[in-house]
This record gives structure tokens, C-alpha cells and sequence, in this order.
């Protein structure tokens, strides 16, 4: 197959796509791979990982660009190769067997699969060579092949067992015992135990971003913990300090060198709990991270449809971060007279933070904000005469819906219109895009072209998305959509047995399991967007179906989720909606010809707990406008708790006193 595509030359994904030269006869995941497989009788050798993914580069250069190792995989396997972003099932599926057989996991992961896809061993990255304790990929192929040829009915054997273990959470039971709010303060203390009094974050490193354990500690009042984890990343190196954004995590405890490789999802959830933490502090400086964050998400992610891409590479040039990390004598010739407050704000040194360059850090002394604003600029300007690093251009419902709702809050509380436009813009163009014929939401396209069944995260992301688009603009179509969004969700994707949801619809492509993920990690999981979403969507709508449904998730995982609350961040939020009684959510109904100092007085502070609707005067197609009248042709705010309101305000500061104010709503 030297210099001749292979199957992946037409695929929308970029990761998928840089394979298409190599002399493997790569298929991706699907039918024809299946089929092939089964009439063969051969081994699928599945090699999963994404566009961002530095080892996954160096497997490929190394072992399937070459082609003594490719015809070793041709002549024993059917080969595939799946994007683990396009495919999450899949890699789910593989990722948790793989960490079964060998007590680890990451990418890229290689699993070795019967044709009717139950894995029988595997492994991540494999040298080309024996070395690091490891086999060589060869002698991986030899022995896979070797086994198979003498042994495949002991290995097809025990194949009903293993697929059984493969459905993960789906597996639950519901818990019959009440949600208990003291298990929500629990779950701070157990954060507290983890945290970093000194450097932010939880536990040591490799730190991640813990975005919704943040957004939980919010909910829950707290603010040196969010605060200082906010504020040190800020700070370091995993914030790049020139454009803006953020990288996936920090090799370091200190946050302060990266591993390059920036994703849409860390930096829309960053936004959101940046602005949140300007909101709780009165922090100008947490403000413009989340405005700076937004900013390049505009300038470098946004296609011209209005869609975001969903990744740049930790490399260029075949190097990881040569394009982000600076020398002192660049800086010098960059920067010139600015040059030496610039090395002192960015802690910059002849010895270097990483390889002999320095990752850019914001611990110094920063100069004014001219002088800050004129020195990234400058830089920015030199640096974009560099090679970038690749950019992964597909687009992902999941991802975009994080961006848009990032977007749409951002843009309401800052008053942002530019904001406003984009989540606007971009909601448009997914709703128009990422449907098929028959209006079913797809999972990823390149900007035209569409495909694969969306995921529960898709459509769980995009229902929240849509009613915070909805709360920033008080246009209804965002309603009406999340609505219907939310009822094919629990159409297609609801285990009305015992609760949840499935991660793939009913209609999905059958797999060895239909599972639940649960885990809020790297983001939210499915299931816990879906819970809070229909919260939310229950209190805009009085509906106790869509709140069941959300208790339902809750049922599963309310006793393991606060023991584990790093892994639960985001359910956790869901769980603080419903388990503290004396901390009721409210609904805010917003109505008549001028509702801005009403709408910023809500927008004021961080309510997590509050739903908002708004317009000129009572609208049926959202429930909580229904009836709402203006108050002597002035504005007038409800203040409700399950539909049961306050007496209607006029007055700014007497909205306010009444959010300010304990619960107990009464006609």
C-alpha cells in the first residue's frame, strides 16, 4: 500500500485522516471493518486516540508508517483505527478493558479484538523496539497472532463474561435511601483533604483543571479553595499567557509547565468557572482570563459556519511546545524596551523552565495594563510567524454546546454582545448542520458534512447550552429547542428500568455493551449534564417528569458520588439542586417593555441555584411566563419556588432584598 490512501482518506476526522498514508490497510470503525472481520475470521486490532495526542504521533511514526511493521498488521488483523473524540463508546468500551487487563490506561490505546468485538488483550503505547519493560510492537503482533491461530476457542470462550463486565455503571441499581445534604458537606471536606493549600488543585501532579469540582465548591458557598486553585492557574504556565486559553493540564504540581495541547471543552469550562469566580470575588482579574479565554477561542477555534474546532496539537515541528515557549534573548529582540518588566512578569531566565525555554508564567510583577495589553500584543505578533501546531478542525456537538453556553453567560453578565452574537451563531449553525434528514442530532462534522448518531453527552451539553442561551437572551426558539431536545433524550436514550441514561440511543450501532458513564472527568459525564439540564428544564416548565428524570440519575450514584466528589463534580451540582431543603432553587420570571435592570440585578451575583425567563409580557410557549403580567406597564419580576411567587417587583433594589433573602416563596 506504499503511497496509497487507505480507507481513512475520506473520513472528517483529522486524527483519522493523518493515517490515511500509512502502508496499514486502516479501516475505521464500522460495518465493513466488522463484516470483514467476521469472514475472515481474524483478530480487529482497534487503535484508538486523537489529533492532540503526543505519543499517539510517535506510535504512528515509528511503527505504522513503517512497512515491514504494517504488513505484519495487514497480514494477521483486520486493522482499525477510530478517533476516541468521534467515538467515545467505542473507547470507552476498550479503555475499561484495557485498565481490567493491565491495572492502566491512556492513549494511544491498542486492543486486540474477536470478530464479534469482545477485547482479549491490549495495551497503550508499544516502542518499536523492546525497551521501557515493554515488549516491541512486533513481538506484541507475533504473540496476538501466534495465540490466535493455536488458541482461539479458549479465548472466544470467555467472551460472555468479559462483555458482561464491559456495561460499567449500566450495571446500577437505584439506592431507595434519601438524599442527605449533610453527604453534600461531606464532599467538601473530602476536597478540602485533597486540596493544595499552596499551589490550587486537588491532589499532586499531573494536575487537570478541575473545572466542575469548582463550579460544585460555588454552589456550595465556597471560595478559598476555588479561589486559589483560579487564581494559580491563572498564574502559570498552564494558561498561556501571550493568547489566552488553556492547555489540558500541568506535569507539575505548581501548574507551571503544560503538556501544549489546548481543547475546546478545558477552555470552555474554564471560562464559565473563571467568570464565576469574578462574580463571587468582585476579581477583575479572573474576569479578563475568562474574557481572554473566550477571546481565543473566537480568534483561533471558530470556523467560518460559526463552529468551534476541537483541538491544537501539543507539537510543531515534531516538538512539543516550540511554538508557546520563549528564550530570554527572544523576549529581548521581541520586545525591546518592554523587554526586561516582561521578563520579570513572565519569571523568564537564561536556564529556562522547559528544555532550555522558559514557559511564560504570570507570577512577577505585572506591569499597567498598557503595558501588559502592548507586550502581548507585540508577542503575539512574533509568535504568529512561528509553524503552528496542527489544528484538529472537526466539530463536536459536545464540545461547541460547552462553548456555547460558556459564551451565552459570559456574554449576559459582561454584557458582552459579541458573546451573544457567537453562541447565537453557533447554535444556529450546529442545529442546522448536526441533524440528519429525519431532525436527529449527529455527533461530528467538518462543517458541512455531518455523521455517527449524536452521544447522551450531545444531547445533554446541548439542552443545557440552550437554556443558558435561552436565560442570556430571553429568545424563546432556544427554549423551545432545549425542550424538544430534552424529550427525544428521554426518548431514546432513558433505561426506564433503573434509571439513567444510556450513553448511546436505542437506535445505536450494536456494540459487545450499552453502557452508562458516570465519571465528571475531563468533563461532565452524560448523565450528570443530563440531571442538572432537566432540573433546570423542570423548574422553566413545572413538569415533574423532566425532575424525575433527574432524580433518577441522582438514585444511582447520591451514596458513591459525595466519597468520590473529584470524580463527581459535576453530578454533585445536580445533587446540591435537590438535596438541601433549606437552599431551595428558585425561577425568576422577568416581564415587561424594558427587563435589563431586572435582568442585570439576577445576573448581579453567582445563583446557581435560580432559573430565569423573560419578555415583554406573558408567553405560553415558556411556562414560567405564563400568567406573568408587567406591573402598571413597568417591569415586573416573580420571585417563585415551584411556581408558588412573591408578589411581584418593580424596583431593582427590591428584587435584589427578595434574592438576598432566605426561601419560603408564598402566594
Amino acid at each position: 500500500m506504499d503511497g496509497v490512501s487507505n480507507a481513512l482518506a475520506q473520513e472528517t476526522s483529522p486524527y483519522l485522516r493523518q493515517h490515511a498514508h500509512n502502508p496499514v490497510d486502516w479501516l475505521p470503525w464500522g460495518e465493513e471493518a466488522l463484516r470483514r472481520a467476521r469472514e475472515l475470521d481474524r483478530p480487529l486490532l482497534v487503535s484508538i486516540g486523537y489529533s492532540a495526542c503526543h505519543w499517539c504521533h510517535v506510535m504512528e511514526r515509528e511503527s505504522f508508517e513503517d512497512v515491514t511493521t504494517a504488513r505484519a498488521m495487514n497480514d494477521n488483523f483486520v486493522c482499525v483505527k477510530v478517533d476516541r473524540e468521534e467515538r467515545p463508546d467505542v473507547d470507552a468500551l476498550y479503555m475499561e478493558a484495557v485498565q481490567a487487563m493491565t491495572g492502566q490506561g491512556g492513549w494511544p490505546l491498542n486492543v486486540f479484538c474477536t470478530p464479534e468485538q469482545v477485547p482479549f488483550y491490549g495495551g497503550t503505547y508499544f516502542p518499536p523496539d523492546q525497551r521501557f519493560g515493554l515488549p516491541s510492537w512486533r513481538q506484541v503482533l507475533a504473540a496476538v497472532a501466534d495465540a490466535w491461530e493455536r488458541e482461539r476457542d479458549r479465548i472466544r470462550a470467555g467472551s460472555e463474561q468479559v462483555a458482561a463486565r464491559l456495561q460499567g455503571a449500566a450495571a446500577l441499581r437505584p439506592s431507595e435511601a434519601p438524599f442527605e445534604p449533610a453527604a453534600l458537606d461531606l464532599a467538601v471536606a473530602a476536597l478540602r483533604e485533597a486540596y493544595d493549600p499552596e499551589w490550587g488543585g486537588f491532589g499532586g501532579a499531573p494536575k487537570f483543571p478541575p473545572s466542575s469540582v469548582l463550579e460544585f465548591l460555588f454552589a456550595r458557598g465556597e471560595t478559598d479553595m476555588t479561589l486559589g486553585t483560579l487564581r494559580a492557574m491563572a498564574a502559570g504556565g498552564i494558561h498561556d499567557q501571550v493568547g489566552g486559553g488553556f492547555a489540558r493540564y500541568a506535569v507539575d504540581r505548581t501548574w507551571t509547565v503544560p503538556h501544549f495541547e489546548k481543547m475546546l471543552y478545558d477552555n470552555a469550562l474554564l471560562a464559565r468557572a473563571f467568570l464565576h469566580g469574578s462574580q463571587v470575588s468582585g476579581d477583575e482579574g479572573l474576569r479578563e482570563v475568562a474574557e481572554r479565554t473566550l477571546d481565543w477561542a473566537l480568534r483561533e477555534m471558530r470556523g467560518p459556519e460559526g463552529l468551534f474546532y476541537s483541538a491544537l496539537d501539543a507539537d510543531s515541528e515534531g516538538v512539543e511546545g516550540k511554538f508557546y515557549v520563549w528564550t530570554v534573548q527572544e523576549l529581548i529582540e521581541a520586545l525591546g524596551p518592554d523587554a526586561d518588566a516582561a521578563i520579570d512578569w513572565f519569571g523568564a531566565s537564561d536556564e529556562g523552565t522547559f528544555e532550555g525555554a522558559n514557559v511564560l508564567e504570570g507570577r512577577g510583577p505585572a506591569p499597567d495594563r498598557d503595558a501588559r495589553d502592548r507586550i502581548r500584543a507585540r508577542l503575539l505578533e512574533v509568535r504568529a510567524q512561528r509553524v503552528r501546531p496542527g489544528l484538529d478542525d472537526k466539530r463536536l456537538t459536545s464540545w461547541n454546546a460547552l462553548l456555547i453556553g460558556a459564551l451565552a453567560e459570559a456574554g449576559a453578565v459582561l454584557e458582552r454582545e459579541d458573546y451573544l452574537h457567537a453562541a447565537r451563531s453557533s447554535a444556529s449553525a450546529l442545529l442546522r448542520v448536526h441533524r440528519d434528514a429525519d431532525g436527529r442530532l449527529l455527533r461530528t462534522s467538518d462543517g458541512e458534512r455531518a455523521k455517527l448518531n449524536a452521544y447522551l453527552e450531545d444531547h445533554a451539553f446541548l439542552v443545557e447550552a440552550l437554556l443558558t442561551l435561552y436565560e442570556a437572551t430571553f429568545e424563546a426558539r432556544w427554549f423551545e429547542e432545549a425542550r424538544a431536545l430534552a424529550d427525544a433524550m428521554i426518548e431514546r436514550f432513558a433505561d426506564d428500568e433503573r434509571g439513567g441514561f444510556f450513553s448511546t440511543s436505542a437506535d445505536h450501532e450494536p456494540l459487545v455493551a450499552r453502557r452508562k458513564d458516570l465519571e465528571d472527568s475531563p468533563i461532565p459525564a452524560g448523565n450528570s449534564s443530563a440531571a442538572l439540564g432537566l432540573l433546570r428544564l423542570g423548574a422553566l416548565t413545572g413538569e415533574r417528569d423532566y425532575e424525575e428524570r433527574a432524580l433518577g440519575v441522582l438514585r444511582l450514584l447520591h451514596e458513591v458520588a459525595p466519597k468520590h466528589p473529584t470524580a463527581f463534580g459535576h453530578l454533585l451540582q445536580a445533587l446540591d439542586w435537590v438535596a438541601d431543603p433549606a437552599r431551595p432553587p428558585r425561577e425568576v420570571a422577568l416581564v415587561g417593555p424594558d427587563v435589563a435592570p431586572l435582568a442585570r440585578v439576577v445576573r448581579s451575583r453567582l445563583r446557581p441555584r435560580l432559573v430565569l425567563a423573560g419578555g415583554p409580557g406573558p408567553d405560553e410557549r415558556v411556562p414560567l411566563l405564563a400568567g406573568r403580567e408587567p406591573l402598571d406597564e413597568r417591569a415586573a419580576a416573580y420571585v417563585c419556588e415551584r411556581f408558588a411567587c412573591q408578589r411581584p417587583v418593580a424596583e431593582p433594589g427590591e428584587l435584589a432584598a427578595l434574592l438576598d433573602a432566605p426561601g419560603q416563596a408564598s402566594r
